[in-house]
């Protein structure tokens, strides 16, 4: 049995003729969920997977560096612009291309990328669950060109027992501001991981859905005041859960080094807005920023 994670959102009609690359600022000098389905990474919202010793298996296989974000020609490698889906999901930002931004560090080894939302007008309105929504904002969404797939045990020689997902975060907690990195479904949804998400209430998520009314979740304050102006890591470790004939995942959720909640069940990156962050949303640019990304794989 397979399970695979790939990042998708539905595509609407939009007016926006982005460019096609993302703008350089430096160059370099207790639920259970069974998992059928690939599952994109996204980033909206941003989680990590932690490195667990006790449960790793023997191979390990790097599959996103660090340096994703260095450079146009590295950039295209592992990732692609808006949600799988589309320009539109769930909030009042449309995504596009040109509110995505990457810059290297002086010495090479490592990259941030950054998502600005600003306001705009004259947007068509957005659909979803058959509502329009009003578009206010222009912002920045990019999904993993990898899907993720966590096979049973039961597959042999080269079955991926699991992967993780690291980060150093940047997010706003303003009224109004949604950032989020995730996996959701290749086709359907859900399942869903929300590595880390973001809603407006100075907390962080972290969220497992099953089905829309099967989560499980966890919210912890985001650190003291003015902590959203730090740098805080991420890491989001998913294993294949043995209990269930390894059918299931266990999912752990790790912030500044703390384990915060394991949790079971069945890669996009993306600042959306207002939505479940509430309204109204801020008038001046908002930036989400996100470093040090990696993701690997983990076999039998």
């Amino acid at each position: 049995m397979a399970t695979e994670f790939s990042r998708t959102e539905s595509v609407l009609t939009n007016s926006i003729n982005p460019p096609e690359t993302p703008t350089f600022i430096k160059e370099p000098a207790n639920m259970r969920r069974s998992f059928q389905q690939p599952l994109p990474l996204l980033l909206q919202t941003i989680t990590i997977l932690c490195l667990f010793p006790s449960t790793l298996a023997s191979s390990k296989t790097l599959l996103i560096p660090s340096t994703s974000f260095n450079s146009t020609t590295t950039f295209n490698t592992y990732w692609s612009f808006n949600y799988p889906w589309g320009t539109d999901h769930n909030g009042a930002a449309r995504m596009s291309p040109s509110q995505v931004s990457i810059a290297p560090s002086a010495d090479g080894t490592s990259s941030t990328l950054t998502l600005t939302a600003h306001r705009v007008t004259g947007q068509k309105p957005a659909t979803h669950g058959g509502k329009q929504i009003p578009i206010k904002y222009l912002s920045g969404a990019i999904h993993a060109k990898q899907h993720f797939t966590i096979t049973s045990s039961s597959s042999g020689a080269g079955a991926v027992s699991g992967y993780d997902f690291s980060a150093e975060f940047r997010a706003p907690v303003a009224k109004g501001t949604w950032p989020a990195f995730w996996l959701t479904a290749v086709n359907g949804w859900p399942p869903e991981i929300d590595m880390a998400e973001w809603k407006g209430s100075g907390k962080i998520s972290f969220n497992t859905f099953n089905t829309s009314s099967q989560v499980m979740a966890r919210d912890v304050v985001y650190g003291p005041n003015g902590s959203e102006k730090e740098w805080h890591r991420v890491v989001c470790e998913i294993r294949r859960d043995g209990r269930n004939g390894g059918k299931d995942v266990e999912v752990r959720f790790r912030m500044d080094g703390q384990l915060v909640v394991t949790q079971w069940g069945k890669g996009i990156i993306n600042l959306q807005m207002e939505g479940s962050s509430g309204s109204p949303g801020p008038e001046a640019d908002t930036l989400y920023q996100v470093r040090n990304l990696e993701v690997w794989s983990y076999g039998d």
